[in-house]
Order: C-alpha cells, then structure tokens, then sequence
C-alpha cells in the first residue's frame, strides 16, 4: 500500500554566516520569520550542550559587538559564573536509565451480564481496554519489563497507539506511580533518584494546559519564576529569565496577550501549550517530561513545540515526552525513540536504525514512507493478530542484543564517570538554576524542598489570585448584587418591627432567614477551587509551593470580599429592620454575619477540595446547609430535639450565629416583648373585644394572687431566649465558636489538600 509522504530532511549544512554550532542555532531560532517554521531545522549532532544562559551571553556579545544597545529587559542572567570558565564540552553528562519497569493494576470485578444483551461491554483501565472477561477479580499488566535509557541533550520519544502505555511508562519515570506498586529501578548516572531529589531537578508537562486563563503570558511565567527560583535571585534576574524564557519558547509576540478560556480571547493553541511547558522549565530542570504535548495542534504549531523541546534539551536536559504520531519533520527532531504495544516494549533505539530493524523483521520499510507510521500500522495489524506482537516483541530483544550491544559500549566508552552529586554540582556551575549543589555524600539531603520560605509563597499565591481575579470583576459584583438584593427583600419584608408578640415572631424568621442565606451565598466558592485544581496539583506535584502556603494564602485574600459582603448585608437590613442594641449592637451583628460567611466559605472549600465535580458539590453543599438550619433551633428549640439528634444540633454551623443575634436583640432583662391584653393576642382570644381581656386580667389576678394590668410586662427579651432554648452559650462565645469552625475547616481542607492531591497512580 503506497502512501504520500514528506521529503525527507535535509542534511544541507547551514550558511557559512552562520556557525553550526548551538549559538548559530540559537540565532536562527529567535531571528526565525514565519516562513522558516516550515523549514527543516536539524541542528548537528555531537556538539556543545549550551544552557540558555550560555546561549544568552553568546547573543549579548554579538550584539555588543554590532554596537546595538541591549534591551535592559534580555540581558543575560548573571549566575556568577564566567562563560569563559564553562568546559567545551559537557563531560558529565545525565544518563537516565531504567530496568525491568512493571506495573499491574487489579481491575474490580464485574458483575457479567447475560450474553443476551447481545454485545461484550469493556471498559478501559490505565489507558489499555479490557474485555468483561479478563476483569473478574484479575490483575492487568500495563507495563511489562520496560528497559532503556536517556541521554542528556537528546529527546526520548514513547511512541504507541492508544492504551499503548506511552503514558504509563512517562508517569513510572517521573515517580507519578506508587512504589510499591511499580516494579523495576530507575536510576540517574547510575544512582536510584529518590523522590524528593527528583522532585527538585525534574518538571512534568501534563496533556492538558492548566493555566489561569487571565494572567497574561508573562505574568504567567513570572509568576512560575517567583516560585520555583529562589529567594537569592534579585527580582531583575528572576525577570531576566523570564524574557530569556520568552525568545527561548517564541512567545515575544505575545508576551502581553491573556491566556484567555472559552470565554476570553487569548493566545492560540500552540502558544498555549509553548507557555505550559515554560511555566515547569523556568528552574531550568535536568529531567523534563512530557504527555503528548502536540496533543490537538497542527502540524505547524507540533513541530514549534518539538523545537522548544529540543532547544531545551541541547541547553543539558534531558528530555522524554510521549507523541501519539510524529510527523516526518518532528521525527528528524527526535534522538530516540521507544514504540510500545500492550505496555511491552517492540522497538527501542535511534530513528535512524527503523529501516533496518523492519527490513531485519521482514517489514522492510517503504522508501517514501514515513518511518513512525509504517510502524505504528505494522504494529496495529500484529496487535489484530491471533499471536498479537509476540513475534515483534521478541525479536527486538534479539535485535537489541546483537546490533546494539557494540554500539552501546562505544558510545560509553571514554566517559568519565561522576557521582550523581558531582554531576548535578557540575550541572549547576554550567548555569542550571536547580535549588543548589549537594553538599554531602546523600545528593538529595541538601537540597531545599521548596525555594522559597512560606511567607512568600503566600505572597506570590496570593498576588495571582488577585490578580486573575481583579480582571474577572464580574464574579464578586454578581455576589455582592446578590447579597444586597436579599438584604434589600429582607429589609422591605421586615420594615420597622415593633416590640408585640407579632414582632417577636417575625424577627425570629428574620434572623433564620438571615443566618442561613450568608451559608447558602457562600455557594459561589465550589466551582473556585475546582477549576485551579489541577493547576494546584500540577504546581504541588514538583514542590513549586506547599500546600499549607496555598491554603493560607487563599484564607488571608478570602478576608476582604467578605468584610466587604457582611458590611453591605449589616447595613442593608439592621436599620431597616429596627434591631435593638444601637451602634454595639450593630457592630456585633456585623460581626456575626462577618464570622457566618468566614464559616460559610471555609465549609464549602474544604467540600471542593472533597468532591471532584461541581454539580455534584452543590448538590452536597444545599443538602448540608439545609440540615443545618433544620437542626439550628429555628424549627424546633433544643429542649424539643429528640436526644439522639442532639448532637446534629451542635454541629449546625446555622446554631451558633443564628443565637448569637438573637442574645443580641434579646438580650436586655428590662425590654418588655408582652404586657397585658398582649399575652392573648396569639391565642383565640385574641379576637376577643379588649374591655373582655382587662376583665380576663383581672380574674387572672385573683387567681395568681398577682395584680395584671394592660401595663403589666408578662414577658422579656430573657424569657424569650428561655422560650427558644437558648441558655447555655453566650453570644460572645456564639461568635467565637463560629469564627473557630471556619478555622476548623480550612485545616480539614489543608489535610483534604495533603492526602488527597498525591497525583500519583495506585
């Protein structure tokens, strides 16, 4: 079957202007015009591994020596080391390699339909599908003795068809699989990577671009630079890095553009995805991998982000990425390839030794064909095959052992061989901006788990999200319009109350009312957290901050917007209303309200950081708050509760601001509620002529012994409260016991945040 294909790369060297070295290079990337994307780009091999801010101080001495003036802004970070110091060549060089890797996962038993129903269903688990009948109570073997490695300056490219792996095998090497469910070693210059080093030198790329859609695109960078740089870098380096970031991913067009969302228009596709993988390689890491991260673009933007990755990887990375399917163009980019099938391994080596590999298996691959897609095709008719890709994966071993054996001797040969420590010192010197060099025997003992202390990270946190939500102003006015349309209802509803029997009533409902709508509006905060936590999880994942910083940064900026929304509620209704107690009563209910919504709104975080679904989180919220203020004392006081729903009642978070006011308005022993005729007025009685009632008094009177006149108090704002069960905590203590919930759950939403944001397979 014959198949058009691309014209195969070409090996023309570059132009005598410019060098073929990784300077000349760089030049060509940053002066690149919209045509030359389109152009083969295949820079030499077996040359300098430059890092960028080598490759900077090269384009800062070229244009000194043009006489052009230097944009303050591009200048090269100094890191203090000289350039002239840097050894010509990179003679430690990363060796990431990896031995027998196997994972299985145990697939939950089904329950088998009747054949009857006409059709087998299946389902996928870990990316490989399975029939019903391999999923009653067995094991499935995602990796199988995976074996390989990858060299610094060089992309390792995991290449398969769906369900392959490919993800699975990125997620093994980045430690994204538990270890007592992965077997194997994975080892750097030949050391086992601890997690918490790995953590550190290493960045992960998800598929999906989790980015705050109204941070521009440096902002974005920036803010990923302040905080995985450390706090030694001044704030003009840290900003030089970020420019330098900029030409490195070819973002300088739009460097002032917003990310942007369904609803905002930002930067495109390509640009989007350029400015995921720059917001994990601002530290510069050693390792970087990737999923799929041409996913969704075309061929044009896939080969650019093919491109940065290779530019980051000649800089002393080392770079592993998974492509679903390269193009011909990506595949001259690419150094080694690994095809997987079924979590087995059917080819492992350089792009260069495919033709070879199928001709030897008796494939031979067409002329014109592209490489990567006659394998994948071969690969896909053996997997529809009674013998699967046995065969293949089988004669691969073979092949490895006897083509690549010498080959594998002599690319090692003459090496010196460093400790894992000395060479990511070595690393360091050469300007990659990792937290630092070991300084003892155990590489990853001295380096810092996080860069900075977290009293910054509080402060980056919570500049970002001021910031993404400042442009988003939309998002606070519908709440606070909401808050002011209900204090406005309940200000007209409940005008001017009186002190009757009627309006001791009506300011009961009022307060109910009242006390549970703060809860009910601190809804809005679901969807807050469920939209940043994969960006959360993301950034956690490789110690960009820690949790407890993100938990207390949102806290602190929480603060504001609900000040704000408890003083509009305050002032809409206490006056209106008529609420006793004057300027300290006041206060005290706008303190009240204040410490419902703080309670509110730490309630409903720690419930998005439980559930994973926003409808399904409303649901939740609705239910809960509605038991609350069932269980509160509103409905029935809490001498009536039956005792084995006692303790439901002091659980309600509606409980204690809503007795707090009450005890606010009620409080005072010599404010009457009742006198005289009044104590008839929510009987039958009360319809009776009022000469009658005085005359009721009166026989009341002899009977009681006690003289009852119309003037007569019957009832306080204390008995009230008796009335209402409420004598055992004071209002102070109420507002106090309030605020203390709201701290409650935010520390319940910190350990929701630490046990159940691992990111990590099972």
């Amino acid at each position: 079957m014959s198949r058009g294909r691309a014209p195969p790369i070409s090996s023309t060297p570059p132009p005598p202007s410019v060098p073929a070295t990784a300077g000349g290079d760089f030049f060509r990337f940053l002066n690149h015009s919209p045509n030359m994307e389109l152009q083969d780009f295949r820079p030499s091999r077996g040359r300098q591994n430059l890092t960028l801010g080598e490759l900077l101080k090269r384009v800062e001495d070229a244009q000194n020596n043009n006489n052009n003036p230097v944009d303050h802004h591009h200048s090269i970070l100094e890191l203090g080391f000289s350039c002239n110091s840097v050894p010509a060549s990179s003679s430690y060089p990363f060796v990431l390699s990896f031995n027998n890797l196997t994972y299985r996962v145990k697939v939950r038993s089904k329950m088998a339909f009747p054949s009857y129903f006409g059709r087998k269903t299946s389902s996928t688990v870990g990316g490989i599908l399975a029939n019903n009948d391999d999923m009653m109570g067995e094991t499935k073997t995602l990796l199988n003795n995976i074996s390989g490695e990858a060299r610094e300056g060089e992309i390792m490219a995991v290449l398969g068809a769906s369900g392959s792996g490919k993800s699975t095998l990125i997620d093994a090497l980045a430690d994204r699989i538990a270890k007592e469910s992965l077997k194997g070693t994975v080892s750097l210059n030949g050391e086992v990577l601890e997690s918490r080093l790995l953590k550190v030198i290493s960045a992960y790329v998800m598929q999906d671009d989790l980015l705050f859609p109204m941070l521009t695109v440096e902002e974005t960078l920036m803010f990923s630079a302040e905080f995985r740089l450390p706090r030694s870098l001044s704030k003009s380096k840290k900003k030089a890095r970020v420019q330098a970031l900029i030409d490195q991913l070819g973002l300088r067009s739009a460097a002032k553009t917003v990310i942007g969302d369904e609803g905002h228009r930002g930067v495109s596709g390509g640009e989007r995805r350029r400015v995921s993988i720059g917001t994990d390689i601002i530290h510069d890491p050693i390792l970087l991998f990737l999923d799929e991260p041409t996913s969704g673009l075309d061929s044009t933007s896939a080969y650019m982000v093919v491109k940065v990755l290779q530019r980051i990887a000649q800089s002393g990375s080392i770079v592993i990425t998974s492509i679903h399917q390269p193009s011909y163009r990506i595949l001259g980019l690419l150094d080694s390839l690994i095809f997987l099938s079924h979590g087995q391994t059917v080819y492992s080596g350089s792009p260069a030794n495919l033709p070879s590999f199928f001709a030897d298996f008796g494939h031979p691959i067409p002329e014109n064909d592209n490489r990567t897609e006659f394998a994948l095709d071969l690969i896909r008719e053996l997997e529809e095959t009674p013998g699967g890709t046995k065969s293949l994966v089988e004669f691969n071993k073979s092949w490895q052992a006897t083509k690549n054996n010498q080959q594998h001797q002599n690319k090692h040969s003459g090496v010196l061989k460093l400790s894992l420590k000395d060479s990511i010192s070595a690393s360091i010197s050469r300007g990659k901006l990792v937290s630092g060099a070991p300084t003892d025997s155990n590489p990853s003992s001295s380096f810092a788990t996080f860069a900075n202390p977290f009293w910054i990270e509080m402060a980056v946190i919570g500049k970002r999200s001021l910031t993404n939500s400042r442009r988003m102003p939309e998002l606070f006015g519908i709440r606070l319009g909401a808050v002011l349309v209900t204090g406005f209802i309940l200000a007209t509803m409940f005008w001017g109350l009186d002190d009757s029997p009627k309006g001791v009533q009506e300011r009961l409902g009022f307060f109910a009312f009242a006390m549970s709508t703060t809860f009910y509006t601190c809804a809005e905060a679901i969807p807050v957290f469920l939209q940043e936590r994969y960006i959360f999880m993301r950034e956690t994942a490789y110690n960009a901050y820690r949790r407890s910083s993100y938990v207390l940064a949102h806290s602190l900026i929480s603060i504001p917007s609900l000040i704000v929304l408890s003083l509009a509620f305050a002032a809409t209704t206490f006056w209106a209303v008529g609420l006793a107690g004057g300027l300290s009563g006041f206060f005290f209910f706008f303190f009240t309200i204040f410490a419902a919504f703080w309670a509110g709104s730490s309630f409903v975080t720690f419930l998005s950081g439980v559930v994973t679904h926003v409808m399904l989180g409303y649901t939740v919220v609705v239910a809960i708050l509605a038991y609350f203020l069932l269980f509160s004392g509103f409905f029935i006081s809490r001498d009536r509760i039956p005792p084995y729903w006692i303790w439901f009642h002091y659980l309600s978070l509606v409980k204690y601001p809503y007795e707090g006011v009450l005890q606010n308005e009620f409080d005072d022993p010599l404010k009457c509620f009742v006198r005289g005729v009044q104590i008839f007025d929510s009987t039958p009685l009360g319809a009776v002529p009022a000469a009658i009632k005085v005359e009721l008094l009166k026989s009341m009177s002899d009977t009681l012994g006690t003289n009852i006149t119309s003037s007569t108090c019957v009832t306080t704002g204390t008995d009230i409260l008796k009335q209402q069960g409420i004598t055992d905590i004071s209002k102070w203590n109420c507002l106090w016991i309030t605020v203390a919930w709201g701290f409650f759950f935010r520390v319940l939403f910190y350990f929701t945040l630490l046990f159940g944001s691992k990111n990590k397979r099972s």
